[in-house]
C-alpha cells in the first residue's frame, strides 16, 4: 500500500501563517463567549422585496461547532504544513481549506434556510475538490465523483425538505420552525418534508446505506481527512438533525427512523472495519460508526440524550482527529498504512506512539479520558430512554469494536515484534507531533477538569434538549453502572483485537457483502446512466424530424389528457358569445381562414418552397388574430418573424441538394396523432374556458404600469420594463441568429455570382 504523501525532494512553500487564521477565529469566539452571552444574533439585508433576510444564529449548538471547526482547524493547519512541507502545490490545497472552512461556519450559524442550503452545498463542492486533490490518481477521481454525487444528490432533497417545511411554517428560519415545532404535527405534508430532511442529512453524515462514500474519501492527504472526518462536513448531518430535533422529537417518524438508520450504520460499519487492513480505512469505518451512535442520540426522547450528543460529538472530534494525524505519521515515516507491515514502531516514532495511546484510551472509552465521560453519558441517556434490549446489545458490539480499532492503533502499530517497514524510519518533524498531542492532552484535561469544558458542553445540550436543566446536565457524569457496562466492553473489545486477524479472513471471504451491498448498487447506478444515455440517443435521438414531431404530440397529448383528468374544471362552450357575432368577428374569420388554408395546403403540396409558403400564410393568420385581440405589438413582431423566416428558408432551399417530391402521409399513425392533437387542443381550450378567471396579475401589471414604470401600453411596460432581463435574452437571441444568418446570405450571393459569371 502507497503512502497518500507526495515525497518530492524540491522544498515547497510553508504556509505555516495559514494557521492563524482559523487561530484567530477560535480565539474569538472564546473571548466573545467569555463576554456576550448566547445566543448571538445577526441580521443582514438581503432581498428585502422577497421578504428574504441573512440571518445568523449561535447558540450553544453552533458554539460547540464553531469551537471543533476553528480549534481543530488551526492544529490541521498546522500539521498539513509540515505534511505538504515538500509540496509545491499546497498552495492550492490550503486555499481549499479555508474556503471548506468559511462554508462550515456559515453551514452552522445560517438560521435563514435558504442561506443554510448555499452554504451546505458548497461544504460538498470543496470536500469534492479536496477529497480529489491528487486528481492524477484515478482512484482519487472516483473517490470525489462518489463523494459530490451522494452528498449533492442529498442536497436537492435537502432543499425540497426546507422548501416545504418553511411553507408548513410560514417561516423561512431554524429558529422560527423549532419555535412553531409542536404547531406543525398536524400538517399532512409534514412527514414529506422530514423525509426529504433526513435524505440530506443522512447523505452528508454517511449514514446506511449512503455510508460507504467516507472511507472511499480516504484517498484524500491525511489533514484533509483529520479535518473533514472528525470535527466538519461529516457531522454537519448531525448538526442539522439536532437542530430540529427539539421541533420533531415526541414524532414516531422522527424518532424511529433515527434510532433505527443510526443503529444500522453503526453496527454495519463496526463489522466493515474488521475487514480493513489500511489503517485509514479502519479509522474511517470507526467513524461510521461513531456518526451512527451520534444520529442514534439525536432520535432518543429524553433530555439527556441532548448531553449525550453534546458529549460524544466533542469526544470523538478529541480523539479521532489526532489518531488520523497518527496514520498520516505513520504513512509519511513508512510508506505504508497496511498494519501487516507496521510493528513496533514505538522505539522509532516515540511521540506519535504517545499520542497513539492517548486518543486509543479515550477512543476505547477507558478510565482517564474524556471518552469515558462520554460513553457514561451515553449510557446515562439510554438508561433514561430505555430503548430496545437490541439496540443496547448492538451498541455495545460498536463500543467493543472501537476498543479494538483503538487496540490495533495504539498497541499493534506501536509494540509488538517490530518488523523494518521499507526505507529509512524516523519521527516526524515538530509540526506533525505537536498537533495531535495538543489535541489529546486538552482531552486529558477537560477529564480532570470537567468545569472547563461544562459550560460550552451545558449550553450545546440545552440547544438539543431545552427540557435539560443546568443543574442536571452539570451533575451527570458518575461511574455508577458504567464499570460494569465497562468490563464487558473491554472484555469482547479485548477478544475482537486478539482475532482481528481470522475475523478479517472470516469477512474477507463473505463476498456478497462486495456484491450486493449498496456500494454496489451505486456502481450499478452509476454504470446505468451512459445504458441509458445509449438508449435514449438511439430511440429518441434519431435524426429524422417526422420522428421528433410524433414523440412531441404523443407527449403532449399523454400531459393534457393527465392535466384534464387532474383537473376539476367542467368543458364549457359559450354558445350565445359566439352567436352574438361581435363586430371584430370578421377579423377573427379571416386569421381562422388564412390558418386553414395554410395548414390544409402544407398537407396536400408536395413542392418544398410551396410548402414553405404555405406554412407562413399560419404564421400570418396568427399575426391577424393577435393584431385585433388586443396584442398589436405581438402581431408585428410575428409578421416580422414569419417574413424573415421565409425570405431566409427560400434563398437556402434553392441551393440544398435536389430531392423528389415530399411522399404523401401514409401511414395511419400520423393521421391518428394529428387529428387527436387537434382534439386535445380544442378540449384543452374548453377546460380552461371552464375554470374560474384569475385577473390578480392583469389588474396588478394594469395598477402599476404608469406609476412605476410610466408607461400607458401594459404589454410594453411588460416586456421592457417588468420583464427586462427576458427580453433583453430574446433580443440576444434575435442578435446571434442575424450574426449566424448573415456569413449564410453572403455565402449564396458569391455563390449567386460565380454561377451568373460561368
Amino acid at each position: 500500500m502507497t503512502a497518500d504523501h507526495p515525497h518530492a525532494h524540491a522544498e515547497g512553500p510553508n504556509y505555516l501563517w495559514a494557521a492563524l487564521l482559523p487561530l484567530t477565529a477560535f480565539l474569538a469566539l472564546v473571548w466573545g463567549i467569555n463576554q456576550h452571552a448566547l445566543p448571538w444574533h445577526l441580521t443582514l439585508d438581503w432581498a428585502p422585496s422577497l421578504g428574504l433576510a441573512a440571518t445568523f444564529r449561535v447558540d450553544g449548538l453552533a458554539a460547540q461547532m464553531l469551537a471543533l471547526i476553528t480549534g481543530i482547524g488551526a492544529l490541521v493547519f498546522i500539521y498539513a504544513s509540515g505534511y505538504l512541507a515538500h509540496e509545491p502545490r499546497s498552495g492550492r490545497l490550503f486555499g481549499m481549506l479555508l474556503l471548506f472552512m468559511l462554508a462550515m461556519i456559515g453551514a452552522v450559524t445560517a438560521d435563514n434556510l435558504i442561506l443554510l442550503f448555499l452554504f451546505w452545498e458548497l461544504t460538498s463542492l470543496t470536500s469534492f475538490l479536496l477529497v480529489g486533490w491528487k486528481h492524477e490518481d484515478a482512484q482519487a477521481r472516483a473517490a470525489a465523483r462518489q463523494a459530490l454525487l451522494i452528498t449533492l444528490g442529498g442536497g436537492l432533497a435537502l432543499l425540497g425538505g426546507l422548501i416545504l417545511l418553511a411553507q408548513i411554517a410560514g417561516v423561512w428560519t431554524l429558529s422560527g420552525i423549532v419555535a412553531a415545532g409542536p404547531s406543525l404535527h398536524a400538517d399532512p405534508r409534514l412527514s414529506a418534508a422530514l423525509v426529504l430532511i433526513m435524505l440530506g442529512a443522512f447523505t452528508k453524515s454517511a449514514q446506511f446505506p449512503f455510508h460507504f462514500w467516507l472511507p472511499n474519501a480516504m484517498s484524500a492527504p491525511t489533514p484533509v481527512s483529520a479535518y473533514l472526518h472528525s470535527a466538519t462536513l461529516v457531522k454537519l448531518g448531525v448538526y442539522l438533525l439536532a437542530r430540529l430535533d427539539p421541533a420533531f422529537n415526541d414524532l414516531p417518524l422522527w424518532e424511529f427512523s433515527l434510532v433505527g438508520i443510526g443503529t444500522l450504520t453503526a453496527v454495519w460499519a463496526a463489522v466493515l472495519a474488521l475487514r480493513e487492513r489500511d489503517l485509514k480505512r479502519i479509522l474511517a469505518f470507526t467513524t461510521l460508526s461513531a456518526l451512527g451512535t451520534l444520529v442514534l442520540l439525536v432520535g432518543l426522547p429524553s433530555p439527556g440524550a441532548g448531553l449525550a450528543v453534546a458529549a460524544f460529538m466533542f469526544a470523538h472530534a478529541m480523539y479521532k482527529a489526532p489518531l488520523f494525524m497518527v496514520a498520516g505519521n505513520i504513512d509519511h515515516a513508512t510508506g505504508t498504512r497496511n498494519i501487516d507491515r507496521l510493528m513496533g514502531l514505538r522505539r522509532l516514532m516515540p511521540w506519535t506512539a504517545a499520542v497513539a495511546v492517548l486518543a486509543g484510551l479515550s477512543m476505547a472509552g477507558l478510565p482517564m479520558s474524556f471518552g469515558f465521560v462520554a460513553k457514561d453519558v451515553i449510557a446515562s441517556a439510554k438508561a433514561e430512554s430505555e430503548v430496545l434490549a437490541l439496540i443496547s446489545y448492538a451498541t455495545v458490539l460498536v463500543n467493543a469494536t472501537a476498543v479494538a480499532v483503538a487496540g490495533v492503533a495504539a498497541v499493534r502499530v506501536f509494540w509488538g515484534p517490530p518488523e523494518a517497514p521499507p526505507g529509512h524510519v524516523h519521527e516526524v518533524p515538530w509540526s506533525m507531533r505537536l498537533p495531535p498531542l495538543l489535541l489529546v492532552l486538552v482531552a486529558l484535561e477537560f477529564e480532570f477538569l470537567p468545569n472547563l469544558a461544562d459550560p460550552l458542553l451545558v449550553a450545546a445540550a440545552q440547544s438539543i434538549s431545552p427540557g435539560l436543566g443546568a443543574m442536571q446536565a452539570a451533575t451527570t457524569y458518575s461511574f455508577e453502572g458504567t464499570l460494569t457496562a465497562l468490563e464487558i466492553t473491554l472484555g469482547i473489545g479485548l477478544l475482537l483485537f486478539l482475532a482481528w486477524d481470522r475475523l478479517h479472513a472470516l469477512l474477507h471471504r463473505v463476498h456478497w457483502l462486495d456484491r450486493f451491498g449498496p456500494a454496489a448498487g451505486y456502481e450499478y447506478l452509476l454504470h446505468a446512466i451512459p445504458r441509458l444515455a445509449a438508449w435514449q440517443t438511439r430511440h429518441l435521438q434519431t435524426g429524422r424530424l417526422s420522428h421528433y414531431l410524433r414523440q412531441t404530440l404523443a407527449a403532449l397529448l399523454l400531459m393534457g389528457a393527465g392535466l384534464a383528468v387532474l383537473s376539476s374544471a367542467t368543458p364549457r362552450f359559450d354558445w350565445p358569445a359566439l352567436l352574438a357575432w361581435p363586430p371584430i368577428a370578421w377579423a377573427w374569420a379571416l386569421a381562422c381562414l388564412l390558418i386553414l388554408t395554410g395548414a390544409v395546403s402544407a398537407l396536400f403540396l408536395r413542392q418544398r418552397i410551396a410548402v414553405l409558403m404555405a406554412s407562413g400564410l399560419i404564421g400570418y393568420g396568427s399575426a391577424v388574430l393577435f393584431l385585433f385581440t388586443g396584442a398589436p405589438d405581438l402581431a408585428f413582431t410575428q409578421f416580422a418573424v414569419e417574413t424573415v423566416l421565409v425570405v431566409i428558408a427560400a434563398s437556402v432551399l434553392p441551393y440544398l441538394p435536389a430531392a423528389k417530391a415530399l411522399p404523401r402521409p401514409g401511414k395511419s399513425l400520423d393521421y391518428i396523432l394529428a387529428v387527436a392533437a387537434g382534439v386535445a387542443t380544442f378540449m384543452l381550450l374548453l377546460h380552461l374556458a371552464g375554470m374560474p378567471e384569475n385577473t390578480e396579475l392583469a389588474a396588478w401589471f394594469a395598477a402599476h404600469s404608469l406609476p412605476e414604470a410610466h408607461g400607458r401600453n401594459v404589454v410594453n411596460v411588460i416586456i421592457v420594463d417588468f420583464r427586462a432581463f427576458d427580453t433583453l435574452g430574446e433580443i440576444a437571441v434575435l442578435a446571434f441568429s442575424l450574426l449566424a444568418a448573415l456569413p449564410l446570405l453572403a455565402g449564396l450571393r458569391r455563390q449567386r455570382a460565380m454561377s451568373s459569371g460561368s
